[in-house]
C-alpha cells in the first residue's frame, strides 16, 4: 500500500477516530476529578433510589421532574439530615474524648497495666521481648501518638474550614447529579449499553450484574454497618462505658469488613472486664457480641450481600478491604463492584469458549 492509499484508507480513519474517543473520554474523566467523589456518590444514591422513583412515576403518571424532586427529598430527609446531626454528635463526643484523655481521666496505660498484670508467666515474657511492658515508654508512646492525633486533627478542621466552599459544592454537585440521574437515567443508560461494542446479551448481563451490586453493597453494607454500630453502642452504654456514641460510630465504620469488623471494639473491652475483675460485665458483652451483634452480620450479610451478588464470603472480605485500601471509604462499595464485574466477564469469557468448543465439535 502507498501512501495516498494509506491516509485514505478506511483503517487510518477508524484508528483516528478511535483515538480521538479515547483522548475526549480520558479528558473528560481528568475534568471530573476534582468532584469525583460527588460524581460516584451522586450516581450510587441514583441507582439506589431508582426503586423509589419508578415507584412514585408510575403514582404520578409518568410526571419524571416532580417524582425525582420527591425522591431527592427523601434522599435528604432519609439519609443527608440524619448523618448530619450524627456528625455533629460525633464532633462533640470526640472532643470530650479528647479532654479526657488529655487530663488523664482516661488513662490507657493503666488499662494496660490492669490487663498485664493477671497474664500468664509466658505470654508476659512475649510482651516483654517486644518491650511492650515497658509502661513509662508506653506512657511516652500515647502521649507523642495523642500529641500527633491532636495535630492531625487541627490539621483537619482548619483544612475543612479552608474547602467549606468546596464540600457545599460538591454537596449540591451529588444531589444535582442524582437528580437528573433519576429523572433521565433510564434514558442514558440505554444510550450507554447502545454504544458499548458489545454482544446485547453481553451488555445486559453486565448492566444487570453492575446495578445489582451496586444496590446489594450499598444497603446490605450500610444496613449490617448501621444495625451493629447501634446495638454495640447501646451495650456500651448499658455498661457504662464513655463515648458510647462514638464507639458506636467507630463499630459501625469497621462492620464494613465482613466477619471481623465490630469485634476489634468491643472484644478487648470484654477482655478488660474479665482480667478486671468485672466477670458478669466480660462474659455478658462476649456473649451479646457473638450471638446478637456477630448474628447481625452472619444473618443479614450474606442476605442482604452475598446472596444477590452470588460472591463467596472471602471475597466480599477481600475485595472490601482490597477497595478501602486503594479508594479510601468509598472502596467499600468500588472494590465488591469490581470484583463481581471480574467474575461476570470471566465467566462470559469461558461461557462463549465453551460454546465455541461445542459448535466446533
Amino acid at each position: 500500500m502507498n501512501f495516498k492509499d494509506f491516509v485514505s484508507s478506511p483503517r487510518l480513519e477508524n484508528n483516528a477516530f478511535l483515538a480521538l474517543l479515547i483522548a475526549v473520554s480520558l479528558a473528560f474523566v481528568w475534568i471530573l476529578l476534582p468532584f469525583g467523589g460527588a460524581v460516584f456518590w451522586g450516581a450510587v444514591i441514583a441507582i439506589v433510589f431508582m426503586p423509589v422513583y419508578a415507584w412514585l412515576l408510575r403514582r404520578w403518571k409518568q410526571r419524571r421532574t416532580l417524582a425525582a424532586l420527591a425522591t431527592l427529598a427523601l434522599i435528604v430527609l432519609m439519609v443527608v439530615l440524619p448523618l448530619s446531626l450524627l456528625a455533629t454528635m460525633l464532633v462533640k463526643e470526640g472532643a470530650a474524648l479528647y479532654q479526657r484523655v488529655q487530663s488523664g481521666e482516661t488513662n490507657f496505660v493503666r488499662y494496660f497495666e490492669q490487663v498485664v498484670a493477671v497474664l500468664p508467666g509466658w505470654l508476659h515474657d512475649l510482651l516483654a521481648h517486644f518491650g511492650l511492658t515497658d509502661f513509662n515508654e508506653l506512657q511516652t508512646r500515647i502521649t507523642e501518638a495523642v500529641a500527633r492525633g491532636s495535630q492531625a486533627i487541627a490539621t483537619q478542621v482548619y483544612s475543612v474550614g479552608q474547602n467549606a466552599l468546596d464540600l457545599v459544592v460538591g454537596f449540591f454537585v451529588m444531589l444535582y447529579l442524582a437528580f437528573f440521574l433519576l429523572r433521565d437515567g433510564a434514558a442514558l443508560s440505554r444510550r450507554i449499553r447502545a454504544a458499548v461494542p458489545l454482544a446485547p446479551e453481553h451488555r445486559g448481563q453486565l448492566a444487570a450484574k453492575f446495578i445489582t451490586v451496586i444496590r446489594a453493597t450499598v444497603k446490605g453494607n450500610i444496613l449490617v454497618a448501621a444495625t451493629q454500630g447501634a446495638l454495640g453502642g447501646l451495650a456500651f452504654w448499658f455498661f457504662g462505658i464513655k463515648g458510647a456514641l462514638l464507639w458506636a460510630v467507630v463499630m459501625g465504620f469497621l462492620s464494613l469488613l465482613p466477619a471481623i469488623g465490630a469485634g476489634l471494639i468491643w472484644l478487648p473491652v470484654a477482655i478488660y472486664f474479665l482480667v478486671t475483675g468485672a466477670i458478669w460485665q466480660g462474659v455478658a458483652l462476649i456473649a451479646y457480641g457473638v450471638l446478637v451483634i456477630g448474628l447481625v452480620d452472619n444473618v443479614l450479610r450474606p442476605l442482604l450481600v452475598g446472596k444477590d451478588t452470588q460472591m463467596p464470603d472471602y471475597l466480599v472480605l477481600v475485595s472490601t478491604i482490597g477497595g478501602m485500601a486503594v479508594f479510601g471509604i468509598n472502596g467499600f462499595v468500588i472494590g465488591p463492584v469490581i470484583a463481581a464485574m471480574f467474575m461476570a466477564v470471566w465467566d462470559l469469557f469461558a461461557t462463549a469458549r465453551e460454546e465455541a468448543a461445542a459448535s466446533e465439535g
